[in-house]
């Protein structure tokens, strides 16, 4: 159990941290320093590789998450933080799958195609996806840790 919990935090970390560092530190900065050129491609192109390894954590916390529950009894067995995590976390991985397949995959066609309007307007979309995202992950978190018993 302490291995998937371990998972599981981590996986929390990669999303949530990618999320934090993207939205509040990547973007900005990109948006100061670059070109709408520049700074669209490098938004797609880090986006690639961040959208990849949020893949990769939501199976890893659907897995861990289903064998802690199950490991605890089942839902049946859990309290109201363990539901409350779950079910926000079915809605954050119903924003990322809806993000990835329309403002990010507009995104990526508009900067293939050097249409820097669209590419900009198809951002706009990401970073809003990704602000929900973030606030849902943070308010996450403060539920596993405020929810536990004794806390």
């Amino acid at each position: 159990m302490s291995i998937a919990l371990l998972l599981h935090v981590f996986a929390v970390v990669v999303w949530v941290g990618g999320m934090f560092f993207a939205h509040v530190a990547l973007r900005p900065a990109a948006a100061a320093t670059l070109e709408p050129p520049q700074r669209l491609t490098l938004m797609a192109a880090a986006l690639a590789r961040f959208f990849a390894w949020v893949a990769v954590s939501i199976a890893v916390l659907l897995v861990t998450g289903f064998a802690l529950i199950a490991a605890l009894g089942g839902f049946a067995a859990v309290g109201g933080a363990v539901h409350a995590m779950a079910g926000i976390g079915v809605v954050m991985t119903l924003i990322f799958v809806e993000l990835r397949l329309r403002p990010y995959r507009r995104l990526r066609a508009a900067v293939a195609a050097k249409a820097w309007a669209d590419a900009g307007a198809a951002l706009a979309g990401v970073r809003q996806r990704v602000a929900v995202n973030l606030v849902l992950g943070i308010v996450t978190i403060a539920v596993a840790v405020l929810g536990q018993r004794g806390v």
